[in-house]
């Protein structure tokens, strides 16, 4: 959404390119990883430097001083799924108002029925860029040491978040989903920033105490 350093002043438009391509890179290098694990361990490292250093960081600079990295959990196997894109739900449309990008479209693609933590919808942005969208938030979020309270971010192919998809024999497309790669929007380092949020359809009781945690910054 509307990228704004701290004094909400609009960020040179080359230098949200240049976040983006080295975020789109990033995640190529993820998925050609010789395992999820490195993967993840890249992935932290790479998301370390970029928050830390890069002019488009959402992190303001006041923070950027102290800054030792990301607050993200330690891989663990068990959150990773290979999941079709059920057609349950298909068609929905979720307007999302921001606070500086007034009212987004999503329209929603279908629904992923995840293992033990429940059902989560995808959205396609119907606005620009079209992609896949799956934010979440679980019960950790808004606990003392645990996630950003308004959610996560799963998948978000616009801005090159994103494992990977292949086509099953019968045509339906099986997604990578692996939580251990969720992250927080940016409004929670800087709230000039606008981040659409999860709705009912993306909210899950149960717990997922991996991926970036919250306060997002180690101390």
């Amino acid at each position: 959404m509307l990228e704004q350093d701290e004094d909400g002043l609009a960020i040179p438009a080359h230098d949200v390119a240049d976040w983006r391509l080295r975020v789109f890179d990033l995640y190529q290098r993820v998925r050609a990883a010789a395992s999820p694990r490195e993967g993840h361990d890249l992935w932290r490292r790479e998301r370390d430097v970029l928050f830390g250093t890069h002019p488009a960081s959402a992190v303001v600079p006041a923070d950027r001083t102290a800054f030792r990295g990301l607050h993200t959990a330690p891989y663990d196997a068990g959150f990773r799924f290979e999941l079709p894109l059920l057609a349950d739900g298909a068609g929905q449309e979720r307007p999302v108002r921001t606070g500086t990008d007034g009212v987004v479209p999503f329209v929603r693609i279908g629904t992923f029925d995840v293992p033990g933590l429940g059902r989560l919808a995808a959205w396609r942005h119907a606005g620009y860029g079209g992609g896949v969208f799956v934010p979440f938030r679980d019960a950790t979020a808004g606990r003392p040491d645990g996630t950003y309270g308004a959610g996560r971010y799963l998948v978000d192919t616009i801005k090159g978040a994103y494992l990977g998809a292949r086509t099953d024999p019968t045509g339906v497309a099986v997604y990578t989903l692996d939580f251990n790669f969720a992250y927080n929007p940016s409004c929670a380092y800087n709230e000039a920033w606008a981040c659409p949020l999860p709705g009912p359809e993306n909210r899950l009781a149960a717990e997922i105490p991996v991926g970036e945690l919250y306060p997002p910054l180690e101390r």
